[in-house]
């Protein structure tokens, strides 16, 4: 056997082991990283030919591997826009030049500067947009992405188009001659701006069986209602309407408005109706909700919720072949596979939950054994060399 071998093997292991060290000083820095997937040195022998009286000392190569497909523990905070992938699958985010990256760190805060979803890393949330002109995106592209971005969505106001009037008009209510209002309600709407208008509704009863609805501006009376103001509900002997029971009516500055009577009955008992229309009038967002499919809402002041953006998940088919990038980010590679693109708690996706972040997979003391193994193995190793090069001086000597 070579005394050059005995170096050389010496070197290699040490070398190998200086590698496996490096890994696990990275692990244990990163430990409580959010997102961190733990790096591992495998090892594997080099051999050399050797004849059957001499052997040729071969050497051991190392090689860094990273689990990223490995789930980390999911823990919770107090912030909604912390975000936690359970399953498969990881964000798309961008760096500052635009570059798509892949990561498992959710731990997006609303940047002041430009009002998009950053993480710790500086690295920007992407989804697609919903509502008009929304895109439908492809299976293996990110194609259509853009920031998730939520100061477009600063004040909103819907007009009313649809309403309900429903309850019980007593049986017992005598019918007057000449009709005369017995009764009276008032619901609110909206314009196309936001402006509230009360619509007042008159219910007279005209027959045993029929009542007269007559709905009027009760806001600005010289600003009348268009359309069809007064119908008549016509009950059977069971107190249920039998004939048409949706009243069109135009509002002022708004939309075509239907209000549905259908829910009515004429009953023994109380007047007793309640009714309910929608239209907003205008709000300013003042929070914002991530569902577990992805879709993230813009919560306004009066309570509606308005759908803004769906975030997508994209995994490649071997993750752990992913090449990792300073922030804790991951590019594809031609071992990982291209992309492939869905949505959270679509098939072979997995979910998100608000207010949690996924945490490191490292196990502290996984790598403290680890770290005690390559320590021996390093010392041993040089010990290797240090006899070898004490052999070779041996020989030198010998010469002299």
């Amino acid at each position: 056997m070579s005394l050059y071998g005995v170096l050389r093997s010496g070197v290699s292991g040490m070398n190998a082991q200086s590698n496996k060290l490096g890994t696990v000083a990275e692990n244990i820095q990163n430990s409580s990283t959010t997102g961190y997937k733990r790096a591992s040195t495998e090892f594997s022998s080099l051999i050399l030919p050797s004849s059957e009286g001499n052997y040729n000392s071969g050497s051991v190569t190392s090689r860094v591997r990273y689990t990223i497909a490995d789930q980390g523990p999911i823990a919770y905070t107090t912030s909604a826009s912390d975000l936690a992938i359970s399953g498969n699958g990881f964000f798309v985010v961008t760096d500052p030049g635009g570059s798509p990256y892949l990561t498992r760190a959710g731990n997006f805060v609303k940047d002041g500067r430009t009002g998009n979803l950053v993480n710790a890393y500086g690295f920007t949330l992407m989804g697609y947009k919903l509502g008009a002109g929304a895109v439908n995106p492809s299976l293996n592209s990110l194609d259509g992405v853009e920031p998730v971005n939520m100061s477009s969505f600063a004040m909103q106001a819907s007009g009313s188009t649809a309403g309900t009037f429903k309850g019980n008009l007593p049986d017992g209510a005598p019918v007057a001659v000449p009709p005369a209002v017995t009764k009276q309600s008032s619901l609110q709407v909206y314009d196309k701006v936001g402006n509230p208008i009360k619509i007042d509704i008159e219910l007279s009863k005209i027959s045993p069986t029929e009542w007269s609805i007559t709905v009027a501006n009760g806001t600005n009376p010289a600003e009348p209602l268009t359309g069809t103001t007064t119908m008549t509900l016509t009950f059977d002997a069971d107190g249920q309407i039998t004939g048409p029971s949706v009243l069109n009516f135009g509002i002022p500055g708004g939309e075509p408005f239907a209000l549905d009577m259908a829910g009515m009955t004429q009953l023994a008992g109380e007047y007793n109706v309640t009714g309910q229309a929608n239209g907003n009038a205008p709000s300013a967002v003042k929070d914002v909700e991530f569902a577990s499919d992805g879709t993230v809402y813009a919560v306004y002041e009066d309570g509606t919720r308005v759908g803004a953006y769906r975030i997508p998940l994209a995994n490649v088919s071997s993750p752990d072949n992913l090449s990792p990038r300073a922030g804790n980010v991951y590019e594809t590679t031609a071992q990982s596979g291209g992309y492939q693109v869905g949505f959270p708690e679509m098939s072979g996706f997995g979910s998100i939950a608000s207010g949690a972040l996924e945490g490191s997979n490292v196990d502290i003391g996984t790598e403290l054994t680890a770290m005690i193994e390559a320590q021996t193995s390093y010392t041993a190793n040089s010990k290797v060399f240090q006899t070898g090069s004490e052999l070779l001086d041996v020989l030198m000597n010998l010469k002299r």
